[in-house]
């Protein structure tokens, strides 16, 4: 999208069919494409500008809140922008954030995104959100896989409650964090 647009006045202001080419291969196009410029169109209806310094001086639950307000934008789209657009320290939470916490144990069992979204603000170091994302979100696409998670290879394996209960990781060492 910002290889298209670089910046946000021309994505508000691109047609539907421009912006829907340009994010084709994230899928369901055709919907974010014009959520994602109603969106920006809204904000700077609302702001007189498009950019989201205003929301610098609110607390972090305020940003998500406002950000969920939009249609089409949920709990993860929400922690998204505030994490790398914002600089907010907060995890999003997508399925291999999920699956990953949920077997490595350290949330307990979750049964949704957003219960482990609650769990992990508990759990997560200050000022780690960056990396602790991006990391896992690395090891459930590498290693800790929905149907086949290679759990064998997997950098964690010694101190994860479900590589010890399937029988793949150690008997000995941390068990569940």
């Amino acid at each position: 999208l910002r290889e298209r647009f670089p910046t946000w006045p021309e994505v508000a202001h691109a047609r539907a069919s421009s912006i829907e080419a340009a994010i084709r291969s994230g899928g369901l196009a055709k919907t974010k494409s014009a959520r994602i410029r109603a969106i920006l169109r809204d904000i700077e209806e609302e702001t007189g500008i498009l950019d989201l310094s205003f929301l610098a001086d609110r607390s972090t639950a305020d940003v998500l809140e406002y950000l969920m307000g939009f249609d089409g934008v949920g709990r993860k789209t929400a922690a998204c922008v505030a994490l790398f657009e914002l600089g907010r320290d907060v995890v999003p939470v997508d399925t291999h954030v999920h699956r990953v916490v949920t077997r490595l144990g350290v949330v307990g069992m979750p049964k949704t995104p957003e219960e482990t979204f609650d769990r992990l603000e508990e759990v997560a170091p200050a000022g780690r959100a960056l990396s602790l994302h991006v990391n896992l979100i690395r090891l459930g696409r590498e290693f800790c896989r929905p149907r086949t998670p290679g759990c064998d290879q997997c950098p964690l394996r010694g101190c994860c409650a479900y590589a010890a209960e399937s029988g793949s990781g150690p008997q000995t060492g941390i068990q569940g964090g």
